[in-house]
């Protein structure tokens, strides 16, 4: 089997490439000139793409690829007007490069990679930010390939994400600063709930999806969207405490210190169905001991 994936550079990517080889596939990855590749699996095959989608599809038709993954994002929580064009061609752009790079190379199936926050308060389609606008809007382009070609298009979508080497400012990582250095750190009054999944479920739910596309019953998951969940959701409040008893540290917080931002996400979306056969492997309390590395006596 013959992957090209984009994002091989991000957290998720760079922690997926390592289960795509070691379950015997063949991964291209596609980067930019710019790209740090230095903590890339070294059995990934790199495609330098300076947008010369031509040559693409030249490569693409030798390689004969089986799918594309798609996970390469620009993520804002909230924009200024010099960003917009960066979110279009990192989100809409290259996404829809590479969808007609799988049109024209007759690639049989396409994992896109979308976000909870699609759907504000649970909503079919309710952009949180134009970062959730601009994946929503790709998606829509996607019809259109569907439409003209044998193209599979599946979406998974993600909320928020954790695991060891995460280099993301992400709570975890601030949280694990302030045990260690005491700081005081100023929060919300930390009322949102929280669904948070560790990256090797995260793994899990696409290596599971990669299989069934490939399948005899791989046109069943056409058009369809697939969800990474916690089992264990709480509010942002109590998933500190929790934090505190896995680590065995305290957390110097100031809850309320800092306003809700505009459109605060307070209940994650849950109508998502999760990859078929998909379970989650780690709690949430023994996945925040593996991300920290540290365990309870």
């Amino acid at each position: 089997m013959k992957i090209l994936l984009s994002g091989v550079t991000g957290f998720i990517g760079q922690n997926l490439v390592k289960e795509l080889i070691a379950n015997g596939y063949e991964v291209h990855a596609i980067v930019r000139k710019s790209s740090n590749c230095k903590l890339i699996h070294p059995d990934v095959i790199l495609y330098e793409y300076n947008g010369e989608i031509e040559n693409l599809i030249s490569y693409a038709q030798k390689q004969h690829f089986n799918g594309i993954i798609h996970l390469a994002s620009l993520f804002l929580a909230t924009h200024l007007p010099k960003d917009i064009s960066m979110l279009i061609n990192s989100n809409i752009t290259l996404g829809v490069e590479l969808l007609e790079v799988a049109k024209s190379s007759n690639i049989k199936w396409f994992i896109n990679t979308g976000t909870f926050w699609q759907h504000y308060e649970s909503q079919k389609y309710n952009p949180v930010n134009l970062y959730a606008a601009t994946k929503e809007a790709f998606e829509s382009m996607a019809k259109y390939y569907v439409e003209t070609s044998g193209l599979i298009f599946t979406t998974i979508k993600l909320n928020d994400t954790f695991g060891p080497n995460d280099t993301r400012n992400k709570v975890f990582n601030l949280w694990n600063k302030i045990a260690k250095t005491e700081e005081l750190l100023k929060m919300s009054a930390g009322e949102q709930i929280i669904d948070i999944s560790y990256i090797d479920d995260v793994v899990q739910a696409y290596l599971l999806l990669c299989k069934h596309l490939s399948g005899k019953n791989a046109q069943a998951f056409q058009n369809k969207s697939f969800i990474v969940t916690q089992e264990r959701k709480m509010p942002l409040k109590e998933l500190a405490s929790l934090f505190e008893k896995a680590t065995k540290s305290k957390l110097n917080i100031e809850w309320g210190a800092r306003e809700y931002r505009e459109r605060e996400v307070m209940n994650p979306w849950k109508n998502g169905n999760v990859v078929p056969e998909w379970k989650q492997k780690f709690s949430l309390e023994e996945a925040i001991q593996k991300t920290v590395g540290r365990k309870n006596d």
